[in-house]
Parts: structure tokens; C-alpha cells; sequence
């Protein structure tokens, strides 16, 4: 069992930036695939960006390439999300999530743990 907490959510003004931390339970954090998610008020939670077991592939959803960074630490067992340039429609709940595989992926059902999700609000 795997569980993680988001932290780095808060308020901020549009065309700010946010970092996000994710901190897994486990050593063996490093054999989990991991990625962002976010959920804002009624709408379906949507795919951000993913990183593999080491680090060397990424995959961001279209709406966020050249602004957002994600990253990861295996000696420390976190993963984060830089965000810069942040938008109003950018405002929601972001998740982070696990999944055992190799490669990046860009659909939550294939991520097997999930935190609890840290709210991000961006104001005009």
C-alpha cells in the first residue's frame, strides 16, 4: 500500500507560479510510476503530466506544456510540480498518483494510489 500527501497548494494571482510537492510512504516510491491530476468544481478530473520510474520521460497534457514541470526526487521519495504562468480556469483540487509499470500514463484509471489532493485557487 502506497500512500501520498500532496503539499504547495494555496492561492495565487493568474500568471503565478505554484509548486507542488508529493511525499510517498514507502522506500519503493521509486518503482511507482507517478503524475498530477486536477479536478476543478464540475468538471471531470483531467490528466496534467506524468513522470516515469527515473525520471528520464515526461508527459504533460497539452495545456500546460512549456509552463508546468514535473520532477522527481527517489532518494527523498517526492515528486513535484512546478507551475508557472498559472491561469484562472487553472483553479482545482490537484492529485497525485502512483501506478506500478514503466512508462508514463495519461489516464487515471491506470494509476493505482491516489493522495487526497491539495486545492490550488488562482485569482484574476
Amino acid at each position: 500500500q502506497v500512500q501520498l500527501v500532496e503539499s504547495g497548494g494555496g492561492l495565487v494571482q493568474a500568471g503565478g507560479s505554484l509548486r507542488l510537492s508529493c511525499a510517498a510512504s514507502v522506500r519503493t516510491a521509486r518503482n511507482y510510476v507517478s503524475g498530477w491530476f486536477r479536478q476543478a468544481p464540475g468538471k471531470e478530473r483531467e490528466f496534467v503530466a506524468a513522470i516515469s520510474l527515473f525520471g528520464d520521460t515526461t508527459l504533460y497534457a497539452d495545456s500546460v506544456k512549456g509552463r508546468f514541470t514535473i520532477s522527481r526526487d527517489n532518494a527523498k521519495n517526492t515528486v513535484s510540480l512546478q507551475m508557472n504562468n498559472l491561469k484562472t480556469e487553472e483553479t482545482a483540487v490537484y492529485y497525485c498518483a502512483a501506478r506500478r509499470g514503466l512508462s508514463p500514463k495519461a489516464t487515471g484509471g491506470d494509476y493505482d494510489y491516489w493522495g487526497q489532493g491539495t486545492q490550488v485557487t488562482v485569482s484574476s
